[in-house]
């Protein structure tokens, strides 16, 4: 995620700041397409609701465009998101952006949220739609170059380089998926693998291997990412002779996982093997009151449009689950 919110709360909206001070019916953890999503049918039902993010608009202003997304043919990352606050900001909400959850507590029928401004926010029922942040290769160019040229989801991005020479980073099933995906247009793909093999599975590399554009660079790690205003070299390094060498590409796709948002979870909600907040069909999580929906739950698929209808669907469960202990 970026390090700084993307998306500017305008002054002429029924937007106000969160209170630490008030207890509501609802708060809303992450303002992704899922949290955002969640505001819009928390409103419209009336439940007194809030917001508390680090940002808004999550992996989605990392997106360079979206063309799978109901209702635009294309459309930017950034732009969705404002589209989606545009919605938002026609409903009195409160709302505390720039700001970590750092632990989860419940006391009596109240859960407690900790941030780290120090300050604790209280609610009857909790959304937690964190999100996951793509893992990092941590290198010069790399954040400077994200949106231009540097991306982390293939099925998002792999469109715009069609005709293109690009780069994937990783050699596990994401990795070799996005390659697949950026073999069927792209004109050259390099793949970039720090092991001397692919991890992975088989059926995968088979696919593969039915192309023959692709060129893998075994025992080799990325060192930079360079270009102007767009990506336009690699730096590579040979992890056995540390030789190196550039690639000319316009692309980087950088596939060697995601990290769920999880980190102020401890053992409040329960977790599967992946890290991510298991949830049953209606987002409920194992605790009595606290749902979570999107990529930071355990659902298969993790889509902007699946995000949206997850945080639908847990917020009509919420109000359902406020209706009934009125």
């Amino acid at each position: 995620m970026p390090d700084e919110p993307n998306i500017k709360i305008p002054s002429d909206n029924k937007i106000i700041e969160a209170s630490a001070s008030h207890t509501y019916e609802m708060l809303i953890l992450g303002a992704g397409p899922a949290g955002l999503t969640a505001a819009v049918y928390a409103m419209r039902k009336g439940i007194d609701t809030a917001f508390l993010t680090d940002n808004i608009g999550g992996q989605v202003l990392e997106t360079a465009s979206i063309e799978n997304y109901m209702g635009y043919r294309f459309i930017e990352g950034t732009e969705l998101i404002d589209k989606f606050f545009e919605q938002i900001k026609r409903f009195p909400i409160a709302f505390k952006q720039g700001v970590k959850i750092t632990s989860i507590t419940k006391q009596e029928r109240v859960f407690n949220v900790v941030c780290d401004d120090g300050a604790t926010y209280r609610a009857k029922t909790l959304i937690i739609s964190t999100g996951k942040s793509p893992r990092r290769l941590a290198i010069p160019g790399e954040k400077e170059f994200t949106g231009r040229g540097v991306a982390y989801c293939a099925i998002c991005d792999a469109p715009l380089y069609a005709g293109l020479d690009v780069v994937v980073v990783g050699g596990g099933n994401s990795a070799v998926e996005s390659a697949i995906d950026l073999c069927k247009i792209a004109k050259k793909v390099h793949i970039v693998q720090f092991m001397p093999a692919f991890t992975a599975d088989k059926v995968l590399i088979d696919k593969l291997n039915d192309f023959n554009n692709f060129d893998v660079h075994y025992n080799c790690r990325l060192t930079e990412v360079k270009g102007e205003t767009l990506v336009r070299q690699v730096a590579l390094k040979k992890n056995d002779t540390e030789e190196t060498f550039s690639l000319d590409v316009d692309g980087v796709f950088i596939a060697i996982g995601m990290i769920p948002n999880t980190k102020f979870n401890g053992e409040f909600v329960k977790l599967n093997n992946y890290g991510e907040i298991s949830v049953n069909c209606n987002c409920e999580t194992n605790v009595s009151g606290v749902f979570a929906a999107g990529d930071v739950t355990s659902i298969a698929v993790k889509q902007i449009i699946v995000a949206a209808g997850e945080g639908a669907k847990a917020a009509l469960a919420a109000y359902q689950y406020l209706m009934e202990r009125a």
